[in-house]
């Protein structure tokens, strides 16, 4: 009966220490901080314009470097842009604005008093860096006595595509570029044979995904056409770098499609 009575003791006891178990919770945001960083910041030592903080965004002034939101939690300004990015706050007061970039070195930055410094922010609008044009081409091949004619269309989207790279203040800022879409056709002595769209998720299977969500389907062009059937060099390329990926695409006569990347 002792032995029970202690067992039940120990449940009682137990089922207390988890009652007051504490739950984590994210810190509540400063707004009084945010409100406190409204206006324009300079480099303390360059005085060039960093960036601007107008209500809940922050603003750089390179034109293809998009908004982003933020948030003051405690000692820490956070980025939610399409990836999230934390800085420690070293100091800051009405006019100063100190914090640890993805360095870990100090950036200073000091309100701005220049009445010209807003001009910089005139132009809001997103730019896109690639071509955003509608590319055609016709080309003729022969296969024995049968001509085919092969189409290649380049169709610019509006789906947006985030670069994120690192000002010279060592802050994350993120770049916008739009996705394109390519269409594909094949006639053969004019009776179509085969005809698709083509998108950027056609090739997850044969790209890395961390490297495409950052890259755009560039272009397709026309290989070679042999016994295989029609090959075609698709191009996924990381927007102002030289790192892309080639995938041959092969469309055989019954209308099937291969894909393999090339080397």
């Amino acid at each position: 009966m002792k032995n029970i009575i202690i067992a039940i003791l120990s449940v009682i006891m137990l089922a207390a220490c988890e009652g007051k178990k504490q739950v984590y919770t994210e810190p509540e945001e400063d707004k009084e901080a945010k409100s406190d960083l409204q206006g324009i910041w300079v480099d303390a030592d360059e005085s060039s314009v960093v960036f601007r903080i107008s209500g809940d965004t922050i603003y750089y002034p390179d034109s293809a470097s998009v908004p982003v939101k933020f948030i003051i939690c405690r000692d820490t300004m956070v980025l939610q842009g399409a990836n999230v990015s934390k800085y420690i706050i070293t100091r800051r007061d009405h006019d100063s604005f100190d914090f640890k970039n993805y360095n870990g070195d100090i950036v200073k930055l000091v309100r701005s008093t220049n009445s010209y410094d807003s001009l910089q922010f005139v132009r809001r609008a997103e730019v896109s860096l690639n071509q955003r044009k509608v590319i055609k081409r016709d080309t003729v091949v022969a296969r024995g006595d049968v001509k085919y004619h092969c189409y290649v269309q380049v169709n610019p989207t509006t789906y947006k595509v985030f670069k994120t790279s690192y000002n010279d203040e060592g802050l994350a800022v993120e770049n916008i570029y739009y996705d394109n879409t390519i269409h594909i056709s094949i006639f053969k002595s004019g009776v179509k044979i085969y005809s698709r769209d083509f998108a950027k998720k056609d090739f997850a299977d044969k790209v890395p995904p961390e490297f495409l969500s950052q890259s755009i389907l560039s272009d397709m062009n026309l290989k070679n056409v042999g016994d295989e059937g029609f090959c075609y060099t698709a191009e996924l390329a990381v927007p102002d770098s030289y790192i892309s990926f080639i995938v041959e695409v092969t469309v055989t006569d019954k209308g099937k499609v291969s894909m393999q990347v090339r080397n």
